[in-house]
């Protein structure tokens, strides 16, 4: 037998019960849009070219760009074209760029946890420093949101044998690590249950355009056959979640954002068809649902 998470039980896709989204809409999609902040001359990030001896100073300004211009543009485009956003924060943005989470917040976006740096992977440290890593990401949220977050997703996707226990113990309800589905499913942990929320590996400009060195073009054609797939997808009832996820240092630079909004336009004249939202009221939906709908649900407490 090979060794296993021991999170969830196999669920195909075939057979499950049908549900819906608010509205009857059978696809749900939100945008993830991630606000990273990075140490000077040490720790991870990603690279435009290759990086020679720190400092590293073309990939760290490059980063850099998206929290002083990429970000900004995102937030026009957005608020253009009436979407509403799921920030996943490094909690370090609040103390080097507070006015840009202000922004977010007059939105009424959410914003869920994504540790305290892109700099730094939990799944190498100790599970007592990870639970520290957790707890304060999630204090500075709490101190300046006024409410806890409920989704994390970690650093790099990062996980140790014991993040999704960790995250249930520090009051999380849903993680946004395991793309393994293209709905929600319960995980189980030794505090109780955990939704994984669907996040794309796939349509996300970090492997798109960082990884496989796609086009602009070529990644805002990947969002729109993604989503008009799903749409012909669905329509055997089953519910499905569609994520974007965009790093405004790659989005956000002019050539980009040009094909970014043509798609974000497309997608947004399917509103009355489809639930255009965020992770978290996604999460709010699943979580009313009768027992035995959601995979999981039948067999975590």
């Amino acid at each position: 037998m090979l060794p296993t998470h021991g999170r969830y039980e196999y669920s195909g896709w075939p057979g499950r019960t049908p549900y819906a989204w608010p509205g009857g809409a059978a696809l749900a999609v939100y945008l993830g849009v991630n606000l990273e902040h990075f140490a000077f001359g040490e720790g991870l990030g990603a690279e435009l070219a290759a990086g020679g001896p720190q400092p590293d100073v073309l990939n760290f300004a490059w980063r850099d760009y998206g929290n002083r211009v990429g970000a900004w543009r995102l937030l026009q485009a957005l608020d253009e074209l009436r979407l509403p956003a799921t920030v996943l924060l490094n909690s370090a943005m609040y103390d080097y760029a507070p006015e840009l989470l202000a922004a977010h917040r007059a939105r009424g976006d959410e914003l869920a946890g994504h540790g305290r740096t892109n700099s730094e992977r939990q799944s190498i440290l100790p599970e007592a420093d990870e639970a520290k890593l957790i707890a304060e990401s999630t204090a500075a949220i709490t101190r300046h949101e006024g409410t806890p977050p409920r989704g994390w997703l970690s650093p790099w996707i990062a996980e140790s044998r014991a993040t999704p226990d960790l995250l249930v113990e520090a009051g999380y309800t849903y993680s946004m690590n395991w793309c393994a589905d293209d709905a929600p499913i319960w995980m189980s942990t030794r505090a109780g249950r955990l939704l994984a929320m669907p996040y794309p590996q796939e349509v996300n400009d970090i492997p798109a355009i960082a990884g496989r060195k796609d086009g602009a073009a070529d990644f805002a054609d990947l969002i729109l056959d993604d989503f008009h797939e799903r749409l012909h997808q669905v329509r055997d009832g089953m519910a499905q979640v569609m994520g974007i996820a965009l790093h405004p240092y790659i989005i956000g630079q002019p050539h980009r954002m040009r094909h970014l909004r043509r798609a974000l336009a497309e997608i947004a004249q399917h509103r009355d068809a489809v639930w255009i939202t965020t992770a978290g009221a996604i999460f709010d939906h699943v979580a009313a649902l009768p027992p035995g709908v959601v995979p999981g649900s039948e067999w975590v407490a």
